[in-house]
């Protein structure tokens, strides 16, 4: 089939894309711009695609085309196909019509957890052998792209409850033929197309219809709306909750308890599912909501077939999504994370985890109102009780106030005067210049920001980091050549260090560009640094034991029990400096010593060191 894509670059339309060119079908597309990660992935998969819309980019005859839900029904494009005679779908009914129908669909769906919950059990099942498919509106950190076709029966699909297209007004989700789902939350939200929460109720009532008897749905028993709607469902019925101190209800199915908050930065629980108790579980993902998140994982693939042993080790392992407390960079000791939270419990939750994640540390929350809910004064009121958990907080101005009619509109200003009225430290200041300036000059080494945002909140992140200065950033694939031109200027030529393997290497960007890099590699508890190297006119200036120092903190952070190296003459400083004591090669775990790092490096002139977190 020849299908044409109308906004290829978005991250759905371009998932949905990749997953039928996968299958063997001829797809192009058209955007006015396409971006990475998205571009670099068509580009590999051989994608043609049009820059600008115009009529002329159907002259090779699709047999149909895919319309995004921004295309309105007078866009060039969709106007020269429906001259044309092609037929118009969208994205979640070609997902559903032509990847999902001979598949076992897993649908998870909710008002949160939806991203990292999909993603951590697609992981849970690829670590199991079922290679399923997924399709995810983030990125899982491990994979580095949102979709898979897969081989398996399982299909694992984030389902949302935004509209499908403008011929189609019902949900994405019910599009995708569940046969197992997970509903985790049913909050108020995406106030732009529901006109008020007993619509939200109804989209969510027609999707736990689509279940058949003989399918399952897990259901978070925390959400009094979710398990009102789970009532009606004529299929199975399982619950989850995280217990803290009560008595469990009869009726719970699966429980997660006995929560105890490592110093490996990893969450310890036990879990109780169908009566028995399946024993401690561990992840590297923060925060109480996030132990709900694993449970619900826990509980579908093991309904799925996957032994209890092969689902410990698979959720410890599982890295996470980009954009849920992604590290962005580390500069003068401030740590810089990303979130995409802009819904009030959304920011809640995170900021608490936050807190358990850092407990000693200050933290500043910086949010931009982008979200077409959070543009509108729907929450103003919560917004005041959800940033009580930051120390301190900015607020950015209203993005595009034009497309929200102002009696409607969110008051970023009335928010920071009321958190300061109820003692948090809070400031509006609607420039992200003067945002950068304020942050940078607020914060102190050892603080950590958190910025909150459904967009890129016109790059924050990074003219933050470099405002501070001296920042240790993770590698992005466009930053690869420059790593690669350090590490030969200095004679550490890498034949790890390709554009693929990116999310290895962090760098220390300043005025000179690059002028530092260390890699770390991860494998399952242990990680190993290597590729530490310094450009030759900044050595001396410490920028070595910074780059160390940043891997080391962001391995803890990852919940990594052990850090690995090789050295020839540089035992002493990774002794004295970090912490690093020398070891025997053969007390080296197997997975560790057939790393490319440790098997390129078997003379014996080289000395392993660990670092024991």
């Amino acid at each position: 089939m020849k299908v044409h894509f109308i906004g290829i670059g978005g991250t759905g339309m371009g998932a949905v894309a990749g997953l039928l060119r996968a299958a063997g079908h001829d797809v192009r597309g058209s955007d006015t711009a396409v971006y990475p990660p998205m571009s670099e992935q068509l580009a590999v998969l051989g994608i043609p695609v049009f820059e600008g819309f115009s009529a002329e980019n159907l002259a090779w005859k699709p047999d149909t085309v895919v319309v995004g839900n921004v295309n309105s029904k007078d866009q060039v494009e969709v106007v020269a196909a429906q001259e044309a005679g092609i037929p118009l779908t969208s994205f979640p009914a070609v997902l559903g019509e032509q990847l999902l129908a001979q598949r076992h669909a897993i649908v998870i769906t909710g008002t949160h957890g939806k991203t990292t919950t999909t993603s951590m059990l697609a992981h849970v099942l690829l670590e199991a052998g079922r290679d399923p498919g997924l399709f995810v509106g983030g990125v899982p950190i491990a994979s580095g792209q949102g979709w898979h076709l897969g081989k398996g029966e399982e299909f694992v699909v984030e389902g949302d409850e935004y509209d499908t297209a403008f011929f189609d007004k019902g949900s994405k989700f019910l599009h995708y033929r569940p046969r197992t789902a997970v509903l985790t939350s049913v909050e108020l939200d995406h106030v732009d197309i529901f006109e008020s929460f007993d619509a939200v109720r109804e989209a969510f009532r027609r999707f736990v219809a689509l279940l058949p008897a003989d399918g399952l749905l897990v259901v978070c028993q925390e959400s009094a709306e979710a398990m009102a709607l789970a009532g009606a469902a004529a299929c199975r019925v399982e619950t989850y909750a995280v217990v803290d101190d009560e008595e469990p209800s009869a009726e719970l199915t699966w429980r997660a308890e006995n929560l105890e908050y490592l110093k490996s930065g990893r969450v310890a629980f036990d879990v109780v599912g169908r009566g028995e108790q399946l024993g401690r579980f561990e992840t590297l993902l923060v925060g109480r909501h996030n132990v709900g998140n694993v449970l619900a994982t826990i509980a579908v693939a093991i309904d799925r077939g996957v032994q209890v042993e092969i689902v410990r080790r698979a959720v410890a392992s599982f890295a996470g999504v980009r954009r849920r407390l992604e590290l962005r960079g580390i500069a003068g000791g401030v740590w810089v994370l990303d979130d995409y939270a802009h819904h009030p419990t959304a920011v809640r939750e995170t900021l608490k985890a936050v807190r358990r994640r850092f407990p000693k540390r200050r933290v500043i929350a910086v949010y931009e109102p982008r979200s077409a809910t959070s543009r509108r004064r729907t929450f103003q009121e919560e917004f005041v009780a959800a940033f009580a958990h930051a120390d301190e907080v900015v607020v950015g101005r209203l993005y595009d106030p034009t497309r929200i009619p102002k009696e409607e509109r969110f008051d970023p200003e009335r928010l920071a005067l009321d958190l300061h009225r109820h003692g948090t430290k809070a400031t509006h200041i609607p420039e992200t210049a003067a945002i950068v300036k304020h942050v940078a000059g607020a914060a102190a080494p050892g603080d950590v920001v958190v910025v909150l945002s459904s967009g890129s909140f016109d790059g924050l992140h990074d003219r933050l980091l470099d405002e501070i200065g001296d920042a240790v950033v993770p590698a992005r694939r466009a930053d690869m050549a420059g790593v690669r031109g350090l590490l030969e200027e200095v004679h550490l030529a890498d034949p790890q260090a390709t554009d693929e393997n990116f999310g290895h290497y962090f760098y220390l960007r300043n005025e000179r560009g690059v002028d530092g890099v260390v890699a770390i590699d991860v494998v399952g508890e242990d990680a190993i640094l290597h590729s530490l190297a310094v450009r030759a006119e900044s050595r001396g200036t410490g920028f070595g034991w910074l780059l160390a120092d940043v891997v080391v903190q962001w391995a803890r952070y990852r919940g990594c029990r052990r850090i690995y190296l090789l050295t020839e003459t540089a035992s002493d400083f990774f002794g004295a400096k970090l912490g690093f004591r020398v070891v025997d090669r053969s007390t080296v775990s197997p997975a560790v010593a057939d790393t490319a790092s440790f098997r390129s490096s078997t003379d014996s002139k080289f000395v392993a060191m660990r670092l024991d977190l």
